[in-house]
């Protein structure tokens, strides 16, 4: 029986991905492996990277995935120097596993010698080797460029780093009949209030996660969405029908500290806990797409322009520093298109 194994990121977590033709028997037998699951996202199923499954399928063991002395030292004091920059959690993990990986395949040579042609050498020998992707790539040269911002006697020029061509992937939308299914698939008035405010709001998963009771100004009709990403506090409308839900929520569940807290009193409520939340949902309606909770924020946005709100107001709903980053949605806006007449309609 064929199959393919490739090193992969799933939800920031290093994975081994296993690829193959759907057959009954190889399932079961990935199944058995501990921590097996399968993404739907990436169509694949992936298990724990750890000494045991590299083993099982052929894979170069962890103890040779670490970087030399020399480099681990300088892991530690990037990653202190990113804390003390303020950077977020996820930030700080996320460069220092793109670092780690660039460390890891020049542990045979001194930092003070490493140099531009070796980020190309990098890019081609490994990230296009092992067809990692054109966003991962781009991690890596944002970490590089911090990195060797902080080090000294280097012959790298940071500026001379270059970055990859971007890839233009237009955003995932539900059109609003779609979101109302997946809205109302939940007869759980916390499940549906969650993916309901997500949709509302245009949120970030973890902004959901994130919010307090006391960033629910109902006076005011807004939510306060405190240091989202970059930093950056926000407003956004409240609607009235989801503030009606809200009361019916606090009144069943009367959350303390956080607005959603899981089962233990006073815990936030578990990402990987509100992507089932969707699951669940999916599975209930008829919505046969790879369906991720950004795609909420993603539908909000593309909605709000289709209804006529100007570009610049929903930037500032959804908190982007560049209009740039907002204008992909007039690329899946279907507003302008529908007036377009085909000329095959005239033959």
């Amino acid at each position: 029986m064929d199959w393919k194994v490739q090193l992969i990121k799933h939800l920031g977590e290093p994975r081994i991905g296993v690829y193959f033709e759907k057959n009954t028997e190889l399932i079961t037998r990935i199944k058995r492996i501990d921590g097996a699951r399968w993404s739907q996202s990436k169509r694949v199923w992936h298990i724990p990277d750890t000494e045991e499954n590299r083993l099982r399928f052929n894979i170069e063991p962890l103890s040779h995935s670490q970087p030399s002395a020399e480099g681990f030292e300088h892991l530690e004091k990037f990653k202190q120097w990113l804390s003390s920059k303020r950077y977020s959690p996820n930030t700080i993990k996320t460069y220092g596993d793109a670092l780690k990986s660039f460390l890891v395949f020049y542990r045979e040579k001194a930092i003070s010698e490493i140099n531009n042609n070796d980020v190309i050498v990098y890019n081609n020998q490994y990230i296009l080797k092992n067809n990692l992707s054109a966003s991962y790539q781009n991690q890596i040269v944002n970490s590089l460029k911090l990195y060797f911002k902080t080090v000294q006697n280097t012959e790298i020029e940071v500026d001379k780093i270059h970055r990859p061509k971007r890839e233009k992937i237009l955003p995932n939308v539900l059109s609003k009949e779609e979101i109302k299914m997946l809205l109302n698939a939940h007869s759980n008035i916390k499940h549906k209030t969650m993916l309901s405010l997500m949709y509302s709001c245009g949120l970030r998963r973890s902004e959901l996660l994130n919010l307090k009771p006391n960033d629910i100004d109902s006076k005011r009709n807004i939510v306060i969405i405190r240091l989202a990403k970059g930093k950056k506090d926000r407003i956004v409308p409240l609607s009235t029908k989801i503030l009606v839900m809200l009361r019916d929520y606090y009144t069943a569940y009367k959350p303390k500290i956080w607005l959603f807290e899981g089962q233990a009193e006073n815990v936030k409520y578990d990402e990987r806990s509100l992507s089932n939340v969707l699951k669940q949902a999916l599975a209930k309606t008829k919505i046969n797409k790879p369906v991720s909770l950004h795609w909420l924020r993603h539908s909000y946005a593309t909605h709000l322009l289709e209804s006529g709100t100007d570009l610049r107001y929903i930037q500032e709903l959804l908190g982007h520093s560049s209009s740039k980053t907002t204008e992909i949605y007039t690329h899946v806006s279907t507003k302008s298109l529908q007036q377009i007449k085909s000329p095959f309609d005239d033959l």
